[in-house]
């Protein structure tokens, strides 16, 4: 299972237009300026990159600018003025109910995922695609091997055994990605999301190499609570600290140069998520009242148990989030702040919509954009303390292991759990969640850690370091930091 890799091209298209958005807004001719996105982007006579026409290219700006204003491209009127839905954003009280959107005009249409015979084939005698499907959808005729399509179940396996290569299994790549079904084509071939299947796990994002599925920004609402001087606090993942180059505490001073009250690590909130998991497993598992425990910090995950895998919530730790205790430490010692969770993927945007405690969601490419926008260099910030200090094993949340490993290190050498790891969740992995719930026991482990994206938090859809890098950042940042006893014990 890869790790997320994002498309440099159709990252750098979107990090553009949430440049131009911020600059636009925090200048004198907001309106205006949002309405001339797509023409400054591609004015007449420039070089037309991607598509057939200036016309186009201006019209999935347009589609992307919508993105970042916050609402569905799906729902905007084509004769609606930009200018018009900038007006509209700033006037908006929350923001809209689905994280994520989808561009008809950049989707390619891509043709229907199927297994294909190509060229290649030479109709051998062996025949070995024929022998190795169950379902009699493949013949050698006129010495070239043809597909039944009403029989086909796209399984592969003639694929799999052809000794020429020739069969090819073509798919839609947001299709294939999305480990729900809640991406596809409907009855007029337009691709479409069904938003009460997805979990937001955003590999869709990801996967799409014209960058046709869009997350909504928030980014206005944010910045229009900080001009309004109100009180408006980040709460940081512990993957933001992979991110940029520079040190935690620049990285802090950075946040506040841009609008920012203050800036709070969600590694405090997962030092108790840790002590409460822990104490948790302790009562269920060890005390033998259940077999095994799931995680419950990653969103996406909590999304899957509740649309898609109900009999696993039994096996969840009821344990809450991070950011859910963050959150609530923010709003009890501050209840007239804003909060703002600054995240690695789509899900903590759904997370937050369920949480009155987190206002907004504000993703790592997103800051990149703002400060790009306000010429903030990271690297050249003073260093700010944080005020309240958090753990290693808090702060390693943010890989794929990192979970298990905080919970083990509170509990006694007696009581250590067997940790099994879902790195990443696709179609396997929930089936083997199907099965364990089924079966009542999970053979590989009986603390199992989901991460829905693989390699963890570092490896979420609105990352923008490459993971190795960011590994080694956070690694660094996680050595010098306090073990998880001698933190919650002095708290």
């Amino acid at each position: 299972m890869s790790i997320n890799t994002p498309n440099k091209q159709t990252s750098h298209l979107k990090r553009e237009i949430l440049v131009r958005l911020i600059r636009a807004y925090l200048g004198e001719n907001y309106e205006e300026d949002v309405r001339l996105i797509p023409y400054k982007m591609r004015p007449q006579g420039s070089e037309v990159p991607y598509r057939c026409c200036i016309h186009k290219e201006r019209a999935i700006l347009r589609d992307r600018v919508i993105a970042g204003l916050g609402f569905d491209i799906e729902e905007a009127e084509d004769s609606q003025l930009l200018s018009e839905l900038a007006t509209k954003a700033t006037k908006r009280e929350k923001p809209e109910e689905h994280p994520l959107t989808l561009l008809q005009t950049a989707c390619n249409e891509c043709v229907p995922a199927r297994i294909h015979v190509t060229d290649l084939c030479q109709g051998c005698v062996a025949r070995p695609c024929e022998s190795a499907c169950r379902f009699g959808a493949i013949k050698v005729q006129d010495g070239k091997s043809r597909i039944d399509h009403e029989k086909c179940k796209n399984c592969g396996l003639c694929a799999q055994v052809c000794p020429f290569q020739a069969i090819t299994k073509i798919i839609v790549p947001c299709e294939n990605a999305c480990p729900v079904g809640a991406i596809a084509k409907d009855e007029d071939g337009l691709t479409k999301i069904d938003h009460e299947k997805c979990i937001s796990c955003g590999k869709c994002v990801s996967a799409c190499p014209f960058g046709a599925v869009h997350k909504k920004s928030q980014i206005i609402d944010i910045i229009k609570n900080i001009k309004a001087g109100k009180k408006v606090i980040a709460m940081i993942a512990p993957s933001i600290m992979g991110q940029l180059p520079c040190t935690p505490k620049q990285l802090k001073q950075a946040i506040i140069d841009i609008g920012f009250s203050d800036v709070v690590e969600v590694a405090v909130g997962a030092d108790i998520t840790t002590k409460n998991e822990a104490e948790e497993f302790k009562e269920r598992v060890i005390e033998g009242k259940a077999p095994f425990m799931t995680t419950s910090c990653c969103a996406a995950y909590n999304e899957l148990v509740a649309k898609h895998v109900p009999e696993i919530k039994q096996y969840r730790s009821t344990t809450e989030t991070p950011a859910y205790y963050t959150a609530e430490m923010v709003k009890h010692d501050q209840p007239e702040a804003i909060t703002v969770f600054f995240s690695p993927c789509v899900a903590k945007r759904r997370e937050a919509m369920q949480n009155p405690n987190i206002d907004y969601v504000l993703n790592f490419e997103e800051l990149g954009a703002w400060f790009v926008a306000l010429n903030v260099q990271v690297s050249d910030c003073e260093e700010s303390e944080y005020n309240q200090e958090s753990s290693a094993e808090a702060r390693n949340f943010a890989v794929t292991g990192g979970v298990a490993a905080a919970v083990n290190a509170m509990l006694d050498e007696s009581e250590k759990a067997q940790p099994y790891v879902i790195n990443g969740l696709d179609k396997a992995s929930i089936r083997d969640l199907k099965k364990f719930a089924k079966n009542g026991k999970c053979e590989l482990g009986n603390l199992i850690e989901v991460m829905a994206c693989p390699g963890g938090c570092l490896g979420g859809s609105s990352t923008i370091n490459s993971y190795k890098q960011a590994t080694k950042q956070l690694n660094a940042y996680v050595e010098s930091s306090p073990a998880i006893k001698d933190v919650v014990n002095t708290k």
